[in-house]
């Protein structure tokens, strides 16, 4: 572990991102090549069957959420923090767009929308651009949670007034206030840590991604009694815990693209990986609560991208408690 970190950490920037684009590149294509020659092989019909083929569709969907972030990371990095700021922007929208069409509205709704999709939104992510960071921490739960309610109750419309404004303002929540403090961290100003900001931002993606990925299969592999059951029939402590511990160790071997050491690293991404998997298990019970399998109608995204924030809700969790967590821990 720490000749690698020492290794990582006398690299150059541009030497660290193309050694970490060659190595995930590779395992995304491998990952990829693997999952399509699975996809051909031939099975038989039945419950296994069928099981499997959900697995697969399971897992192909996560490896394409990583090329999705991998170009989100790369074209970051090279073209700048505003392109990535915007494109963050865009997965915003897109998984408030997923969260809202399966929540139903009423007409008295629609100046919130509005104002959701085509204010708060840009609002947040520019205040995040001009490094206003205090202001965008509140701005959403403290301005915008007064604002929305106030343009829902101007329309007239009582009719559960708690219960569509509640949905509103979860989806604002979890879709664009946490999935902002991701491109949040490229502009944080880190003591000796100059232009390598993309890397804090690789670091979460990957370790809360592992995180998932390994609580996943662990829950397959070594089925447990389900914590809670009419919610999840995969979550356990076992498992749960494995993707946790897989993740934080994940966090430590990629300490030297950090500005922390290895132990401090991993703290830091326990403290992702548990947002992260906690977070993933509360947007299950909203989807219970919804009845549906997914985010996406029918198991089909809006976006057409497979249930776009099902893969990146733990992200939207983890992401807030990383970045607080990184400003605390440095003062900055």
């Amino acid at each position: 572990m720490f000749q690698m970190y020492y290794y990582l950490k006398n690299l150059t920037p541009t030497q660290q991102i193309g050694t970490l684009f060659i190595i995930v590149f590779g395992l995304l294509l491998l990952a990829s090549v693997v999952s399509f020659l699975y996809s051909v092989r031939e099975r038989g019909d039945g419950p296994d069957a069928e099981r499997q083929h959900k697995e697969h569709r399971w897992v192909d969907a996560i490896i394409r959420t990583s090329w999705l972030m991998l170009l989100v990371f790369w074209i970051g990095w090279v073209a700048g923090d505003w392109v990535a700021l915007t494109l963050f922007g865009f997965v915003s929208f897109f998984c408030l767009r997923e969260f809202l069409t399966l929540s139903p509205t009423r007409l008295g709704d629609h100046r919130s929308l509005v104002l959701a999709f085509f204010v708060v939104l840009p609002t947040q992510y520019g205040l995040i651009g001009n490094g206003h960071f205090d202001l965008f921490t509140v701005f959403i739960p403290v301005y915008v949670f007064l604002a929305l309610p106030l343009a829902s109750a101007l329309a007239n419309d009582p009719v559960r007034f708690l219960e569509r404004n509640a949905k509103l303002q979860w989806g604002i929540m979890v879709c664009i206030y946490g999935m902002s403090h991701v491109p949040a961290l490229l502009l944080l100003k880190f003591p000796g840590y100059d232009n390598r900001n993309a890397f804090l931002v690789f670091f979460l993606v990957l370790v809360v991604q592992v995180c998932m990925l390994t609580q996943h299969f662990a829950s397959r592999r070594r089925p447990r009694p389900p914590v809670a059951p009419a919610i999840s029939q995969s979550f356990n402590w076992d498992s749960w815990g494995l993707g946790v511990l897989a993740g934080s160790l994940m966090g430590a071997l990629l300490a030297g693209i950090t500005p922390w050491v290895p132990g401090t690293a991993f703290a830091a991404a326990f403290v992702a990986c548990m947002a992260g998997s906690l977070g993933h298990l509360v947007m299950k019970a909203l989807k219970r609560d919804r009845g549906i399998p997914s985010w996406g109608s029918q198991g089909e995204s809006v976006t057409g991208a497979g249930g776009l924030l099902d893969r990146v809700d733990g992200l939207c969790f983890a992401a807030p408690v990383f970045f607080h967590s990184a400003r605390w821990y440095f003062g900055v």
